[in-house]
Formats: structure tokens, sequence, C-alpha cells
């Protein structure tokens, strides 16, 4: 009898509950080799393969492209091939092979009946079932990544596959599934005939490439020889009577808006990846946070020259800590402990089309301008094309939401546990301001300060606010 195991989805990275199916890298029935890439995985912070546990023919898959499958339910099935070399049961690899603990009664089906096959999957592309984590998550585990790819702070290196005869890492992957694009169809720029992002990209905003569409000779071709009537192209449906929305009726009587009792037509979307994250941590923040907000104006009149907002913010924020490091802090909620930190490691809000990401400014006390300024570039490159290593999302020590660069002059910033405060920079503006002897117009900053209020006083925060508000009034 064939033997069959059951490969677990394992922790990808710093106990993340789900993980999203983005490509498979290998066909059912395939053989796969030991650690050789499987499938590709996005997860709240980054796109990863995960390598094969075993070397054997792929006899089953738990979820296709877009499904969003528990960490710890079942991905795949094997039938291991006895010739091919084998990581032994007891050898240390950072994960472990055993049957997960029985699943919750929220995993199964009415009656006590078992749950559906795909019991893993949490959210699907193609109607899959949304089922709570049960006991899958709570599996034992030994680590928290498999194969190749061990539990550590490394960057875990995103490795280029060929699938299909398409060179792609799995980042740019990612990003043609999310833009429609056949990287089949796309033309690469990379060496060695790699698909970069910036193919991707042009390819979606040319239209050139899109997933479906028929190949422009062929539809020449068609168009040229002589066809029945019967298979001719046929014009596109006109579209439902609903969707054409008029602000009269057919007899030329202003519509009536739709009664309240009507329901809504948009159709439900599973949040996924970082979204999915967000929520949750919005949700922990908004149960476990005291927050309290001040705001004020930063006055920039006596600015010498051109000078890098973000940079002055950066440093007014590290001048702030320094005065009042009460704010530069971790406060541990559950056991009342806070923790002052030496160093000034800053959460920079960057917002995506994906959700939102907070990669860490580290040692922000260290740099100058122009240090400031290369590593923010960085850290929003990595952001971008999701290289950024998880690592570098977490373990700041304060945060900064600049959401001034697009609107909003005052707002009371989310404050992540298990830090103490952020501070968030509203909209340049000129405003008229009184002066001695008469009125002047100057260019403001407006602050806002939201704090933990059990970990810190409001004479702190104020304490921290005028510190940033002096240095952020220096005129260099």
């Amino acid at each position: 009898m064939a033997d069959i195991k059951p490969f677990h989805l394992p922790d990808l990275g710093e106990g993340l509950p789900d993980a999203t199916i983005v490509e498979w890298l290998v066909a059912d029935g395939a053989t796969v080799r030991l650690d050789e890439p499987l499938v590709s995985m996005e997860t709240a912070k980054a796109v990863v393969e995960v390598p094969s546990p075993y070397s054997g023919k792929l006899v089953k898959k738990h979820g296709g492209a877009g499904d969003v499958i528990v960490t710890g339910a079942v991905l795949a099935e094997f039938e291991l091939d006895p010739n091919l070399p084998q990581r032994a049961e007891a050898e240390a690899t950072g994960h472990h092979h055993g049957p997960p603990k029985p699943a919750a009664p929220a995993a199964m089906g009415g009656a006590g009946t078992p749950a559906p096959d795909h019991q893993g999957v949490v959210a699907s592309d193609e109607g899959g079932e949304i089922s709570a984590n049960g006991g899958a998550a709570a599996r034992a585990d030994e680590g928290t990544v498999v194969g190749a790819m061990q539990s550590s702070d490394r960057v875990h290196t995103e490795q280029l596959s060929s699938v299909g005869g398409v060179k792609a890492v799995p980042a740019v992957r990612a990003l043609a599934k999310k833009l429609g694009v056949d990287l089949a169809r796309v033309r690469p720029s990379g060496a060695g005939g790699v698909v970069t992002l910036k193919d991707v990209k042009d390819a979606a905003a040319a239209g050139t490439a899109k997933i479906g569409a028929a190949p422009a000779a062929p539809v020449a071709r068609v168009a040229a020889a002589p066809q029945p009537a019967a298979v001719s192209p046929q014009p596109a449906p006109a579209m439902p009577a609903a969707a054409q929305r008029t602000a009269v009726s057919a007899a030329g009587k202003p519509m009536r808006t739709t009664p309240p009792t009507v329901a809504a037509t948009g159709q439900p979307e599973q949040l996924k990846g970082v979204r999915r994250n967000m929520a949750r941590v919005m949700a922990d923040a908004h149960a476990n946070v005291v927050p309290t907000t001040l705001v004020d104006d930063a006055d920039l009149h006596a600015w010498i020259g051109k000078q890098d907002i973000t940079a002055r913010l950066i440093r007014a924020i590290v001048a702030a800590c320094k005065a009042v490091p009460a704010l530069n802090a971790w406060f541990d909620g559950a056991n009342l402990t806070r923790t002052l930190h030496p160093h000034v490691d800053i959460g920079i809000a960057v917002d995506t089309d994906d959700g939102l990401f907070v990669p860490a400014l580290r040692n922000a006390d260290m740099l100058d301008g122009a240090g400031v300024r290369t590593a923010i570039q960085r850290l929003r490159a990595q952001v971008a094309d999701r290289s950024i290593p998880p690592s570098e999302l977490s373990g700041y020590t304060i945060s900064l939401s600049n959401f001034g660069m697009f609107a909003g002059r005052y707002a009371t910033p989310v404050v992540v546990p298990p830090c103490v405060a952020i501070v968030g920079a509203g909209k340049l503006c000129h405003d008229v301001v009184a002066v001695m002897g008469g009125i002047e117009v100057h260019r403001r900053i407006p602050i806002s300060l939201t704090f933990d209020h059990r970990a810190a006083t409001g004479g702190e925060a104020a304490r921290f606010l005028k510190a940033l508000l002096d240095d952020l009034g220096l005129p260099q």
C-alpha cells in the first residue's frame, strides 16, 4: 500500500494564523524532491516559497490559488518515493509532520458531521468554505518554517522559479495575479529572460497581456478567413438593465432613491493577506489600548531654504523621545509592565493597495537627514515589491503616520501594542497667524499625538508634544 503523507501548513512567520495560496509550483501527480519549491504563499507580510517536506508524488492539493489556508491545516498529500532521499522524522527541520489535533466543533458540519474536505480553507476565490481556526491553528509545531527555511531573523530570500516556461519570483507572480496579467504574454526585460515587476506593471498599463484574452495574431487570422455565420464572433452582450442607472425613469420622471429595506447589490469579499492581518491588528488595538489624542500646530516659519519635511519629522520625534522617554516605550497591559527604550526605532506607516504596512526605521536616533531619506526610500521600495523581510515589520518603539501627504489636518491614529504612542502629521498649510503688531502668513504642519493613557500621563504626552514642536520650529 502506498505511503501517503499529509503536509500541514507551517507557521510562515511570527505566529501568523493563516496564509493565502499564490501559485502551486508543482502540478498534480508530478514528482517533487525534498526541499524543492512546492507552492508560493502570501502571508500578511511577504510572499514566500514553501519547499516540499518530502520526495515523492504530489497526489492531492488542499486549496487552489487565492484560497486562505489556516496554519496547521493540511496543505497537500504526498505518495513517498522510497528511491528518493527523505528527511528523517527525528531530524531537526523546523517543522513537525505529526497528525494535527482534532478539529474544534466549529470546524465540523451540523449534527457532528465532518467538515468538507477543504477544512483548512477559510476563504476562497471560488466559493471555498469559511470556518473557524479550530484546532488546526493550535496544532503542535516545532518551529515556524519548513525545509530549508529555518526559524530565525534572517531574510527569507525569494527564489526564482520557472513555471510554464516563465521565469519570475513569487512577488512578481503575485502582482501579475492581482493585476490580471498573463505572465506567458509578458516580454521579460530581466537578465536571463526573467520577468520583473516593471514588466508586469507595463503590461498591465498597456493592456497587452490580459488573462483570458486571445493572442493578437490568431485573432487577425480568424478575422481574415471566411467563417460560417454560426462561429463568427458575437457582439458583447448589453449591460443588464439594473446596471444602466439613470436619474430619470423610462417615462422621463425623476427616479426615487432605493428604499432602505432593499438589500445592497455589492458582493462580499473575504479579506486576505495584508488587509486580513490589518483587520485583526486594529481590532486588537481597539480592544486593548486606552487612546488619548493631543493636537497642535508646528510653525515652520523660521525654516531656512527647502528642507525634507519627513526627515525633520523623524528628527523631531527623536528629540521628543530623548526629552520624554515615557512615550518611546512598550507597555504590557496583562502584566502592567513598561519597557523604556534607549534607542529610537520608528514605525513608518506606508499605504498600499493591498493594505497598510509599517516597516521599522531602525536606529533613527543615529541617522542624519540624508540617512533618514535613504532608509525610508529603501523601506518603501521593499514594501512596493513585497520583498521586505517580516522582521522589519515589527519591533519599532514609536510610530509615525504622515497622512497629510494625501489630505487631512488632525487625526486619532491607532496605537498598536506594545507601543505607547504614535505621531500623526497632517497636511502642510499656510495659516494666518497673529503676531505682535499685526498678522502674518506662516507655513504650519498640524500634529496629532495619540498615546496609551495606561502607560503615560497627560503631562508626559504634553511635554513630548512640546519638545517635538520646538524641534520642528528650529531654522534647520
